[in-house]
């Protein structure tokens, strides 16, 4: 009984530390590493195995549109995101935030998002899913404002403030496990890769920005490919 009463008390004091610790950092985990609960996606493409957020792409197994495993837990404004990521070299995917679902394609979002791909061309630029498209490429400062248009993937009125060393971020990206930190605070948007900041917007298009919405992680169109995502956490800010 004691031996029982003794693994009780140090049950519970890992919990309380652990919801301890939640509420010391303000980030609260929203992906329990064992089900797809409170997330809704094609099962065709995505899955839970070993501790991680499986999107996946096989030869029998092609999609026809992007695809998207999305968070059902609400639509946060302003907030931080914290995960970690592993790609295949020839995968396509990102984190999308302050999105919308559409309805003319399953599992689909329209909104901004944090690029993801293998070779890193792409990794950490703010690419607006189904909308503006490119706001801000890899290394790049930028002001966005209204009264453009889609050109070359990217959008006309877009002043970049600041250019960093594009070549010089990609050695900080590992083809191993990364941390994506995406902090989000009113029409700033900074997109953090193993903590270095990668691409920040501040979106003053009054007419298309969003302010609020749906996240998920996307699996593009395209070849075969793997993804994975893990130690999901959303600090909400105030």
């Amino acid at each position: 009984m004691r031996r029982i009463f003794r693994f009780l008390v140090i049950g519970l004091l890992i919990s309380t530390i652990g919801i301890a610790q939640q509420k010391k950092d303000g980030f609260v985990t929203i992906f329990d590493g064992k089900t797809l609960k409170g997330w809704e996606a094609d099962a065709t493409y995505w899955r839970v195995e070993d501790g991680s957020l499986i999107g996946e792409i096989t030869p029998d197994k092609l999609v026809k549109a992007n695809t998207f495993v999305i968070w059902r837990g609400g639509t946060p404004g302003d907030f931080e995101l914290k995960l970690e990521y592993r790609i295949t070299k020839n995968g396509n995917s990102g984190v999308n935030y302050r999105s919308v679902q559409i309805t003319e394609v399953p599992y689909a979002l329209k909104g901004y998002q944090a690029d993801i791909d293998g070779m890193n061309r792409y990794t950490g630029q703010n690419y607006e899913e189904r909308g503006r498209t490119t706001l801000a490429y890899p290394g790049q400062i930028t002001k966005v404002t209204g009264g453009g248009a889609v050109q070359d993937n990217a959008w006309t009125n877009t002043e970049v403030v600041k250019s960093l060393n594009r070549d010089s971020l990609q050695q900080f990206i590992t083809p191993e496990w990364n941390e994506v930190h995406l902090i989000v605070k009113k029409n700033r948007l900074q997109h953090y890769i193993n903590g270095v900041l990668i691409s920040d917007v501040t979106d003053n298009d009054t007419v298309n920005r969003k302010n609020s919405g749906l996240i998920g992680m996307q699996v593009h169109i395209g070849p075969p490919m793997k993804v994975e995502y893990k130690n999901i956490r959303l600090k909400h800010l105030k």
